[in-house]
């Protein structure tokens, strides 16, 4: 099992919608939320992704695919 802390950033128009949850579900993903901000304008969630390599990348491309900004994090964001 690898995992991935990630940066995800959700545009106004997919605040309210489920992405993450299916990405999990779809590509057997175990996300850990770390740390999130959410306001009407936009949604910043910090993500510890667990999973196979090949599963992370899919469920990577996923995010971006629909429309959510994904950034890799350096280090521990709780400190």
């Amino acid at each position: 099992m690898a995992k991935r802390l990630i940066k995800l950033t959700f545009p106004k128009d997919l605040i309210k919608k489920p992405i993450t949850f299916q990405m999990a579900k779809k590509f057997d993903v175990m996300p850990n939320i770390r740390r999130a901000k959410i306001t009407e304008e936009i949604g910043e969630i910090m993500l510890e992704l667990e999973g196979a390599d090949q599963n992370l990348d899919k469920g990577v491309a996923y995010l971006k695919k629909e429309g959510v900004i994904v950034e890799p994090i350096v280090g521990d964001i709780i400190e």
